[in-house]
């Protein structure tokens, strides 16, 4: 099944979530209000999210006189991509990282550490560049943010499928096949774990299309094969001081944790994406 399709069909399984909660919730109005709010905030969180997490990280502009390898680099795979140059930022830190935001092509921002320019050959750079590029192409921005509004209408109906139950709202629909306050409260523990299940099944089906485009785009996957395996040992030297609702976005997960169960990982496992690059290769 390609990324794409799994894609499609983890969202639309969110979307049936929020359409049983719904049912067994038996409150449109509240759904509603919910739904709508949820969409605000993440609208706002898709809108603005360059310029927030440019600050969060004291991230800097960077002009083509003062990184003139990188701003080649990039110009080259955006050409191949058929997307916009998008601008370059360096963050002051020594652990070696990327990532790319921004709400469309026309408003890209790539941004790189210190560190990884440090590490990496010139092919690595390039498989790090066109994985991040790609995310831009493939408008990951835009499908995580789908996923965290659908994920966050699922939290607050659970939150007040929550409050129902404790006032005893579901006595009256025990008999309409809502399940009584049992299932509001069996809906409002399940729901929640499922929805961060989902929108992190996502991200790692997102980071592996990614890894495919980007190898393709600039006709070497065994670039951005090497480069994950610095990465992923260089993280575990220097680890990033990330804040957790941001690791997402990284090419490597930045925070520690092997400890974590798979399910809710934002990143493939690095071996796994090491080893379907190499095999694009083969």
């Amino acid at each position: 099944m390609s990324n794409s399709v799994k894609t499609v069909l983890l969202l639309g399984l969110m979307t049936g979530i929020i359409l049983w909660i719904g049912q067994l919730f038996g409150g449109p109005q509240g759904m509603v209000i919910a739904f709508v709010f949820s969409l605000l905030l993440n609208f706002g969180s898709y809108w603005f999210s360059d310029k927030i997490v440019l600050a969060m990280y004291r991230a800097r502009q960077v002009s083509e006189a003062e990184a003139p390898e990188l701003h080649g680099i990039v110009h080259d795979i955006a050409l191949r991509a058929g997307i916009p140059m998008p601008r370059l930022y360096i963050i002051p830190d020594e652990s070696p990282n990327a990532f790319a935001t921004g709400r469309n092509p026309e408003h890209a921002v790539v941004a790189v550490t210190e560190g990884i320019l440090k590490i990496m050959n010139r092919e690595e750079l390039e498989g790090v560049l066109a994985h991040e590029i790609s995310h831009v192409k493939n408008r990951d921005i835009l499908i995580s943010s789908i996923a965290a509004a659908l994920a966050g209408v699922i939290m607050m109906l659970a939150n007040m499928a929550r409050w129902t139950a404790f006032f005893g709202g579901g006595r009256d629909r025990d008999d309409e096949g809502g399940g009584g306050i049992l299932g509001l409260i069996f809906m409002s523990i399940l729901a929640p774990i499922a929805a961060i299940v989902i929108q992190m099944a996502i991200s790692r089906s997102r980071e592996f299309m990614a890894d495919s485009t980007g190898a393709k785009t600039v006709g070497n996957p065994l670039g951005l094969a090497s480069a994950l395996a610095k990465l992923e040992r260089a993280k575990e030297v220097l680890p990033m001081e990330a804040r957790p609702e941001t690791a997402h976005m990284f090419i490597v997960n930045p925070l520690s944790g092997r400890s974590l169960l798979s399910l809710f990982s934002t990143h493939p496992p690095i071996e796994e994406r090491i080893a379907r690059l190499r095999a694009m290769a083969r």
